[in-house]
């Protein structure tokens, strides 16, 4: 509510007021709103200096003082007067009532941050608001205290500070216009660290190295932030801040050196404080051993002493130590001040082998590392042994020599002889044998050995013989003859000899395709078959030579027999009378076992088909010196006169040749056919159907028939 107030201006005279017949009032401040609870201040305006003014109240004299203002919060109408003078005109005024304006909320002190145990003072104040005005204050929404004012702006309180008085803090002012809330002011209450603890993880007096150590330091009470020191004896290890409660931590990994005492310190600025201290005793487990081995010299040999040594460089005592062969446990011994331990070792062949040790003083075995031992045996005798592709071995064939000792350590160096000639040398890193290949020849034939040495001393095995057989070479087939030319009559040596091969030799002399005769040659060499030639002698020679290793043909030798003519008289006539008569006294002999070998035998009937010469395949010639041929006389049938060069003569034994074969066999008569050459082919006589013939060849000249053969 506005109040208008006129007031009567005087205009100055000489700067003072003019008379006046009465009083006037002025009002400051003029022109204004005027709200409940503000004042408004009075002047009352007379020319001259006067010792009392009295103001009244409507008719109630208010006030009776010697200055001329008064201040008032009233409304109503004031006057003045001044003693022997009238009244002043008088003065309305309206008070309206006033909302307070937001109140301040101050600390003292003034600072943010207190500390537990001080007193605090809180002031509110409105600086506008018409009265009464009620104050609270207040904590995190929390009423802490109320009070109502009537003639001043500001109420107080005093807090004494505890730790949980932290926080932020306003105050409200309400004069029954509405709540006004001050602006929130924080507080941080500083409580000072109590007695820290230190606690160790893991829990107990002992402890393992390589375990992970956890310190823990906590105070109880203190405001943040804390500093944390952690000590070993006098020895700073390490600080740790905390910004918010719950203490701090240190980590650290233990070593045998963290043995001693420990203890820790807090502080937040009002002095550190010191926990209780605490023990900690660091065992530490033994360390992975190392095993030496001591042996009297460079090569373990079975016999020896080995001295075994196993020894953790770490560890706190007692330790227990075993020694171990692969998994199997040699021994066990314990060093219970420390140090390492030994073991003795008499050596043999199965002390060859990964060893290891172990070292334990209750907190873990631990195993070395395995070191390796060779027990080196010394080799045995070693075996020798042959591997041929056939039984008897052939030049050309490639035999395995093997050698092996059936113990010793390798590697082995193996070597091959020949009666005294090293041969070659192979090793045997692994044990076992090795072979040595040799492709034979005439000149490995002989005594062979082999020796086995693995440095401690070499070893020769026993003699192997080797007997090397050489195929026959191709034989040489030579005639030698009287003359430059060969004529019938003619004694022609056929010698045939094989170069090479082993001994005995089988040789064997053809005509064409036709075994003329045989011979062996026992110790080598080559041998001779002396033929007495005849007409039909003419054709190509061979030989044969043949160990059982396969036959050798020699070249075919021609030769060329002459010396017989067309006709029949003369020579020719002789020596077919000489042949006829040779025919004549065979077939007496012929006559002769077949009537005898029948029955003293047991053999077949004369009749028996099978044994009939025309149904038997013609046999290869044997040639036997057989002087008594000489001695007969001719008897002889069925001549073919048209014979070129050989004139046929036939005996007929009409029961069969079972006899005249067995006679031919026991005399070695010579059966021969004619030979496939030349006109005589066709001029070869007939047999009779149901007889056996025997055809024997007549030489134009009857020299003495000696085919003998010799070596």
């Amino acid at each position: 509510m506005l109040l208008w107030v006129s007031v009567l201006v005087l205009a100055p005279v000489s700067g003072q007021f003019a008379p006046v017949s009465k009083p006037v009032i002025s009002l400051q401040p003029p022109w204004t709103v005027i709200f409940k609870g503000e004042a408004v201040t009075l002047t009352c305006h007379i020319a001259g200096d006067k010792k009392w003014y009295r103001w009244y109240l409507g008719t109630k004299i208010l006030r009776e003082i010697p200055a001329n203002t008064l201040q008032v919060q009233d409304s109503g109408e004031y006057k003045c007067e001044i003693q022997g003078l009238p009244q002043s005109d008088g003065v309305s005024l309206t008070f309206s009532p006033v909302p307070v304006s937001p109140p301040v909320l101050t600390l003292s002190p003034s600072s943010t941050q207190a500390v537990e145990g001080d007193w605090l003072t809180l002031s509110c104040e409105a600086k506008r608001g018409s009265y009464p005005i009620q104050y609270q204050f207040l904590h995190e929404e929390v009423v802490l205290w109320k009070k109502k004012v009537t003639f001043r702006k500001t109420a107080t309180f005093q807090l004494y500070l505890k730790a949980e008085h932290s926080g932020t803090y306003f105050c409200t002012a309400d004069n029954g216009l509405g709540i006004r809330r001050s602006q929130p002011v924080s507080l941080s209450v500083t409580v000072p660290v109590s007695r820290p603890v230190l606690t160790l993880s893991p829990p107990g007096p002992r402890a393992v190295e390589g375990d992970w150590l956890m310190l823990s330091c906590r105070a109880q009470r203190g405001s943040p932030q804390i500093l944390y020191q952690f000590y070993r004896g006098d020895v700073p290890l390490g600080s740790s801040s905390a910004t918010s409660a719950g203490g701090a931590s240190f980590s650290v990994t233990l070593t045998a050196e963290h043995s001693g005492t420990y203890f820790c310190t807090a502080d937040n600025g009002f002095g550190p404080r010191r926990s209780d201290p605490k023990g900690l005793s660091v065992t530490v487990p033994a360390s992975r051993p190392v095993l030496t081995l001591r042996a009297p010299r460079t090569r373990a040999v079975v016999g020896d002493t080995v001295e075994f040594r196993c020894e953790a460089q770490r560890g706190s005592p007692p330790i227990l130590y075993k020694f171990y062969l692969e998994d199997v446990i040699l021994g066990s011994s314990s060093a219970p001040s420390g140090g390492g331990v030994s073991f003795n070792l008499s050596l043999t062949a199965e002390h060859s082998g990964n060893y290891a040790c172990e070292a334990d003083n209750g907190l873990g075995a631990q195993r070395s590392e395995e070191t390796s031992l060779s027990v080196t045996v010394p080799v045995s005798h070693p075996i020798l042994t042959f591997r041929a592709p056939r039984v008897q071995a052939v030049v050309g064939d490639v035999v395995e020599l093997h050698c092996e000792a059936q113990s010793g350590s390798p590697p082995i160096l193996y070597r091959f002889y020949h009666e005294d000639v090293t041969l070659g040398s192979n090793s045997a890193p692994s044990g076992g044998g090795v072979s040595f290949n040799l492709s034979l020849t005439a000149e490995h034939s002989g005594n062979y050995s082999c020796e086995a040495d693995n440095g401690l001393g070499a070893q020769l095995s026993k003699t192997v013989t080797l007997s090397v057989t050489v195929p026959a070479s191709r034989p040489v087939l030579t005639l030698r003859a009287p003359g430059t030319r060969a004529t019938v009559g003619d004694m022609v040596e056929l010698r045939c000899e094989a170069q090479s091969g082993s001994p005995p030799i089988l040789y064997q002399f053809y005509l064409e395709d036709v075994i003329l005769g045989s011979s062996s040659a026992p110790s080598g060499g080559g041998v001779s078959f002396n033929l007495s030639l005849t007409a039909e002698h003419s054709g190509n020679y061979s030989c044969e030579a043949d160990n059982g290793l396969g036959a050798q043909r020699s070249e075919e030798v021609s030769l060329r027999v002459t010396g017989l003519t067309g006709s029949r008289s003369g020579p020719v006539a002789t020596g077919v009378a000489g042949g006829l008569l040779s025919v004549a006294g065979l077939v007496v002999m012929a006559l002769l076992l077949y009537c005898c070998l029948p029955r003293r035998a047991g053999g077949r009937p004369a009749s028996d088909p099978s044994r009939s010469l025309s149904h038997s395949e013609p046999q290869e010639p044997t040639y036997y010196n057989v002087p008594g041929w000489m001695e007969l006389q001719p008897v002889y049938g069925n001549v073919n006169p048209k014979a070129g060069d050989v004139v046929y003569s036939e005996v007929r034994i009409q029961e069969g040749n079972g006899h005249a074969a067995a006679s031919n066999s026991a005399f070695g008569l010579l059966r021969t056919y004619l030979p496939s050459r030349g006109p005589a082919t066709s001029q070869q006589p007939s047999r009779p159907q149901h007889s056996s013939v025997i055809y024997s060849q007549v030489k134009v000249a009857s020299p003495p028939v000696s085919t003998a053969l010799r070596s």
